[in-house]
């Protein structure tokens, strides 16, 4: 099992190019938890991106609990979702709390939600 990675010459960023498809892996199971990936320096060398681009990837990987680094040992796949989630909840619990204090009912609510995940989500 190794980690496939393709850069193309669209308008999507390299680092996002990089994020997502690490993402993608991760979440579908194609990466397992617990999986280590290449260091920062040897992707970026493998996908000819320089080292910045990567690093970037991978904080916002991290920030997203995909992947965990521990120190010297390396970076490798988080457990599935644990930290999204956690902070996606946070989220949606500070959103919920605003929405009300709008004075939006739920329907209102949940509306206004579906309508900023299709948009975050369409491709």
């Amino acid at each position: 099992m190794t980690l496939k990675i393709h850069i193309d010459d669209s308008a999507v960023a390299p680092y996002e190019q990089v994020r997502a498809q690490i993402s993608e892996q991760a979440r579908s199971g194609v990466l397992p938890v617990g999986y280590r990936l290449p260091t920062v320096r040897g992707l970026a060398q493998s996908l000819g991106l320089a080292a910045n681009t990567v690093a970037k990837a991978y904080r916002a990987l991290e920030s997203d609990g995909v992947i965990e680094t521990r120190g010297r040992n390396g970076t490798f796949v988080a457990a599935a979702g644990s930290a999204a989630e956690r902070e996606a909840a946070s989220a949606a619990q500070v959103y919920a709390e605003r929405a009300r204090r709008l004075g939006l009912d739920e329907d209102a609510a949940l509306q206004t939600v579906r309508d900023a995940l299709r948009a975050a989500y369409e491709d």
